[in-house]
C-alpha cells in the first residue's frame, strides 16, 4: 500500500481525538452550545474549555489502543461506524444507549435498508471512508523501544489527565450544573456512547448465564362458551402515535374508515412500555410491568400467548413486521414475505393488508375457540411513503424520501398521516372479517401500538431515545377495540361505561396482559383483576 505521510503514533493519536471532537462529534458541540445560548450566565472560559476537555478526554481514552497492528483497523472500524452514528445523532438526535443496540440488532435487512439515502451514503464516505483510507495510507512511526512507546503513551495520557483537571479546578462548577441538568451529554459522545452500549448487549446476550426458562400460569383454566366460540384479533401497530388519531382529537380523519363502521372505541391515554419495537412487543406481552421489565427475564419466561394456549384456545401469529421479538416463540407463526403477495409486496416490503391473505383458510385449519394476533408494519419510518397503496395517498405533498428531515414539515406529517389513515383502513377490514364470522364465533378485536414516533418536535426524528427523557409522541400511543354483539352479551360488557373509561382513565402496556387473560375469561394466579381494562365495565 502506498504511503501519503509519515506521523509519529502519539502526535497521530492526538490528531484522531480531534477528528473525532471536531467532526464525529459535532453533534455534542452543537448541543453543548445550545444549552449554553439558554443560560442567562456563561463563561468565555468555560465556552471555550469544552472543545479542548473533550480532545482531551478522547486522547487518554484512545492512547492504549495505539500499539502497532491493532491502530489501523480499530481506528479505521471506529471512524466508519463512528460517521453513522454521527449522522443518526445529528439529523435525528438519536441516542445510542443499550436499548437501541438491540433494536439495531433486531432489525432485519429489509428494514435497514430503509434507512439508506443519499444523504447518509455522502457523510459515510466522506467522514467515516475517506479518513479510515487516509489512516492506512499513513506510515506510523513507533518508538525503537518498547519501553520509550509505554512512557511516552503514558506521558501523553498524564497530560491530558492535567488538563481536564486544570479545567475542572477552574470550571468544576460550571460542568457539574450542565451535566445535572442534562444528563444525556455523557451518552451522546462517539464512540464511547455505541462501543460502551454495544459492549453491554454483547456481554448481557452472550456472556451471562441465563436464568433458568420458567414457566407461566400453569394454572390457568378456562370455561369455553356455551354459546358459540370466541374469535379474537390481537393486532399490534406500529410506530403509531395517538396525537395523529382523529378518533383521540386530531383534527385530520385519519380514521375515516372504522369511524364509518362504528363500534370502535378508542382509548386515549395509554403509553408503551418502551420507545422501541424490541422492547415494548415483548414487554407488552409479558406479566411485567414497564418499571420492573427485564428483558433477560423475558426471553426465559413465558408469556400471554403462552398462557391462552394452554386453556385450549387455537393461536396463531401473522408478521409483516421482521418478527415478534420472542412474544410468539412457542405458537404457529407465520412471517410474511416481502415477496408473498405480488400485488401488495414490492420484494422489499408489503402493505399490511396481506395479513389478510388467506385469512379464511387461516382461521379454518384452527379448532375451537381461535385468537390470531397480527404484527403490522403500520407506520414504520422513516420511508412512511411505501406503508400505503398510492391509492392512498390522501394527504399530500408527501414525503417520499428516506432523509426526512430534508422533507418539510408538512410532507413528512401528510406522509405519516397516510400511514395512520392506510392502518385504519386495514383494521376496518379486519373488523368487516369478523362480523362475516359472527354467526359462527362470539368475534372482538383488539388493536395497540408497539410505540410512537417524534416528527420533528423539539428536533427529534423516528423513535428509540431513552425512556425517561422521551417526548410524548414517542410514548403515547392509540388503542382500539371492536367487540361483535354476540361477544358483548356473552361477556355482560357494559359498552357506555368502557367507552367513559376509555375517556378518562389512563393505562398502558401494562394492563394488556391481565385484559386479554380476563376477556378470555381465564382464572390464574398471574391474572391481576385490577389491571384489566374490561373487568370493571363487566355486569
Amino acid at each position: 500500500m502506498p504511503v501519503l505521510f509519515r506521523m509519529k503514533v502519539i502526535p497521530l493519536v492526538l490528531l484522531l481525538a480531534m477528528v473525532f471532537a471536531f467532526l464525529l462529534n459535532w453533534p455534542v458541540l452543537l448541543h453543548f452550545y445550545d444549552i449554553l445560548s439558554h443560560l442567562e450566565h456563561d463563561k468565555a472560559g468555560f465556552v471555550i474549555s469544552i472543545p479542548f476537555v473533550l480532545v482531551a478526554a478522547l486522547n487518554f481514552v484512545f492512547m492504549p489502543f495505539s500499539v502497532r497492528y491493532l491502530l489501523k483497523p480499530f481506528f479505521a472500524l471506529l471512524l466508519i461506524t463512528g460517521s453513522m452514528v454521527s449522522y443518526s445523532t445529528l439529523k435525528y438526535k438519536v441516542m445510542f444507549d443499550q436499548s437501541m443496540i438491540q433494536n439495531i440488532v433486531e432489525t432485519n435487512p429489509q428494514e435497514a435498508h430503509s434507512y439508506l439515502n443519499g444523504s447518509i451514503i455522502l457523510w459515510l464516505l466522506l467522514t467515516g471512508v475517506l479518513p479510515a483510507v487516509l489512516l492506512f495510507l499513513i506510515k506510523i512511526e513507533y518508538p525503537s523501544k518498547w519501553y520509550k512507546g509505554v512512557a511516552w503513551r503514558a506521558l501523553s495520557m498524564v497530560a491530558s489527565l492535567a488538563l481536564i483537571a486544570g479545567v475542572a479546578a477552574i470550571y468544576y462548577q460550571d460542568y457539574a450544573s450542565v451535566g445535572r441538568n442534562n444528563s444525556t451529554l455523557n451518552k451522546e459522545i462517539i464512540p464511547t456512547n455505541y462501543v460502551y452500549s454495544t459492549f453491554g448487549y454483547v456481554k448481557d446476550t452472550y456472556f451471562t448465564t441465563k436464568e433458568p426458562f420458567q414457566t407461566l400460569g400453569d394454572d390457568a383454566k378456562r370455561v369455553a362458551s356455551a354459546d358459540k366460540p370466541t374469535l379474537m384479533f390481537l393486532v399490534i401497530g406500529e410506530t403509531a402515535r395517538s396525537k395523529n388519531f382523529s378518533m383521540n382529537g386530531y383534527s385530520r380523519d385519519t380514521n375515516a374508515w372504522t369511524r364509518q363502521i362504528g363500534g370502535v372505541i378508542s382509548f386515549a391515554n395509554v403509553h408503551s412500555c418502551g420507545t422501541a419495537t424490541a422492547v415494548s412487543v415483548p414487554c407488552m406481552f409479558s406479566d411485567m410491568n414497564r418499571t420492573e421489565y427485564s428483558h433477560k427475564r423475558a426471553a426465559n419466561s413465558e408469556g400471554l400467548l403462552d398462557v391462552v394456549r394452554k386453556t385450549g384456545v387455537s393461536m396463531l401469529w401473522k408478521d409483516n413486521d421482521g418478527g415478534c421479538k420472542g412474544a410468539c416463540t412457542r405458537i404457529p407463526t407465520i412471517e410474511i414475505k416481502p415477496t408473498a403477495d405480488p400485488k401488495l409486496c414490492d420484494g422489499q416490503t408489503c402493505y399490511d393488508e396481506v395479513l389478510l391473505d388467506n385469512i379464511d383458510q387461516d382461521i379454518s385449519k384452527m379448532s375451537g375457540d381461535k385468537m390470531l394476533a397480527f404484527h403490522l408494519i403500520g407506520s414504520h419510518g422513516p420511508t412512511y411513503f411505501q406503508r400505503y397503496p398510492a391509492d392512498q395517498r390522501h394527504y399530500m405533498p408527501e414525503c417520499a424520501r428516506s432523509d426526512i428531515e430534508n422533507c418539510t414539515q408538512e410532507q413528512l406529517v401528510n406522509s405519516y398521516d397516510n400511514t395512520i389513515r392506510n392502518t385504519d383502513r386495514v383494521m376496518a377490514q379486519m373488523i368487516e372479517k369478523l362480523k362475516q364470522y359472527s354467526d359462527r364465533y362470539n368475534t372482538v378485536l383488539i388493536y395497540v401500538s408497539d410505540h410512537g414516533e417524534s416528527l420533528g418536535e423539539k428536533g427529534l426524528y423516528l423513535h428509540g431515545t431513552p425512556y425517561k427523557i422521551a417526548p410524548e409522541e414517542q410514548t403515547h400511543i392509540p388503542m382500539q377495540v371492536w367487540m361483535s354483539p354476540g361477544f358483548i352479551a356473552e361477556k355482560h360488557m357494559n359498552m357506555t361505561c368502557l367507552q367513559n373509561n376509555a375517556l378518562k382513565n389512563a393505562y398502558s402496556h401494562d394492563n394488556l396482559f391481565s385484559s386479554v387473560l380476563g376477556l378470555w375469561d381465564i382464572s390464574t394466579s398471574v391474572y391481576k383483576p385490577d389491571m384489566d381494562i374490561f373487568h370493571g365495565c363487566r355486569s
